[in-house]
């Protein structure tokens, strides 16, 4: 659908069909930026085109199924404290909304309580921000228990802020119990506690979650396999790749969100090593605070990775905008994105560009530092995907190190602690001792040393 820019022209015409579709308004209140001048939006907004951020907001309404009648622009000079949006604007949207007969209406923004209040007033239709949108998309899209617990808390804290008196029945009173007389609690009230006590009981049963998590992460990590995790922002292709690197079925669909809760599966290297890879979450340009607060423990996956490979949809016209988003999350989870011994950004979507195009991408990438390198895949047709998976093996090996020793064939403790603990490149015997070729760690190099009298491993 081809976005309208609703500056003040009530006379402007509406997309084709919206009145016979319509049900759902999607309008982008976005501020209006001036060159270097103080009301210049934050992050990366500047750096992103109007109609893409509409069109995204758009795809994530239909992410949940909703019709979607008319998506407008909704230029914004400055914020309205009571309706965010300027007064004669609310009322030339309302009459779109009566003609469209919208009842929802999703605003591309963080809106107050007291904004939505107002706006749902004046319009006769329920409200929802971006921040409830993507609430409601994960709500529908978790399916582990984990990701259902983590969504439902994320909403009612998202919730419990929206308790101003919104709608008239949280006025009324309940009647006490009549041991300290007085008026009982409101409705307000009771409905603020009833979610204050559902959010101890998810804490406490995500606590016990996350405890397990953690007793599966503590086994991994007794087994010698490394971990890469994939990051990116929603729709890069990160469950294609997924799939085409481990041959897995993780459901893979172009629609933001497609995927939610994480998933682990054996990743075999070129030269027959194994890794744990890692597809989670996809990000987004102002993902809820909430949500990166109770995807925490799932995004513990990220945390603990040994390689990181950002994958980007380098065939979108966000491209940039939606690199420095994913940057900004991974900072808010403590992580570093211009760690070039950690992260490894792999431009996907390369089968959607021509000739010249992708000669003009090869060049590109070619100028970027050794240090710094982006690996140009396609995770349809597979193109690249060798390529990618050296990198990979190559950043891993960078953290472990090659070590050779002799073992008396008779030790079969010491001979099993080896290959539970270390990767066995090779192991001849030789009258009756095995000369191998093992990797380890850093953090187990002194063991092997210590223990089996191991020294550095000197290619012949």
């Amino acid at each position: 659908m081809e976005p309208r820019n609703f500056d003040g022209d009530a006379d402007r015409p509406r997309s084709a069909g919206a009145t016979q579709t319509g049900r759902v308004l999607v309008i982008g209140p976005y501020l209006r930026v001036r060159a270097g001048g103080a009301d210049a939006q934050p992050e990366t907004h500047a750096l992103r085109d109007t109609e893409a951020r509409l069109d995204e907001a758009a795809g994530l309404a239909r992410a949940i199924d909703l019709v979607i009648a008319d998506a407008i622009v909704a230029p914004v000079s400055q914020i309205r404290p009571a309706t965010y949006i300027g007064k004669g604007k609310v009322e030339e949207i309302a009459g779109l909304i009566k003609t469209l007969e919208v009842e929802l209406v999703v605003m591309d923004c963080a809106l107050s309580p007291i904004q939505q209040r107002n706006l749902e007033k004046e319009w006769h239709a329920k409200v929802l921000d971006r921040t409830g949108l993507i609430l409601e998309i994960f709500g529908r899209r978790a399916k582990t228990r984990e990701g259902s617990l983590q969504v439902e808390l994320a909403h009612l804290n998202y919730q419990r802020s929206r308790l101003v008196r919104s709608w008239t029945h949280l006025e009324r009173q309940r009647g006490g119990f009549g041991f300290m007389g007085g008026p009982g609690e409101t409705q307000i009230e009771a409905d603020r506690r009833l979610i204050q006590e559902r959010i101890s009981k998810l804490e406490s049963e995500l606590k016990k979650v996350q405890a397990t998590r953690r007793l599966h992460r503590a086994g991994r990590q007794r087994v010698p396999y490394r971990v890469v995790a994939l990051v990116g922002y929603t729709n890069a292709g990160k469950s294609t790749l997924f799939n085409r690197l481990t041959r897995a079925e993780v459901q893979a669909a172009d629609m933001l969100f497609a995927t939610l809760d994480p998933t682990l599966r054996a990743l075999t290297l070129p030269h027959g090593g194994k890794a744990m890879l890692s597809d989670t979450v996809g990000f987004i340009s102002n993902l809820p605070t909430q949500l990166v607060a109770a995807f925490r423990a799932t995004l513990e996956e990220v945390l603990e990775a040994d390689v990181i490979l950002h994958v980007r949809d380098i065939s979108h016209e966000d491209a940039e905008a939606q690199q420095s988003d994913v940057d900004a999350v991974l900072r808010q989870l403590g992580i570093n994105p211009d760690d070039s011994g950690r992260i490894i950004e792999v431009w996907n979507k390369i089968d959607r560009f021509d000739p010249e195009q992708r000669e003009e991408l090869l060049n590109i990438a070619a100028r970027r530092p050794e240090d710094h390198p982006a690996m140009l895949v396609s995770a349809v047709s597979g193109e690249g995907i060798d390529a990618l998976l050296a990198a990979i093996e190559q950043r891993l090996a960078a953290k472990r190190t090659t070590l050779d020793l002799s073992i008396d064939a008779a030790d079969g403790a010491g001979i099993s602690w080896l290959h539970r603990n270390a990767e066995v490149l090779s192991k001849e015997l030789h009258d009756g001792r095995f000369d191998m070729t093992v990797r380890v760690d850093e953090t187990k190099r002194d063991i092997v040393v210590s223990r089996f009298d191991a020294v550095p491993h000197h290619a012949t």
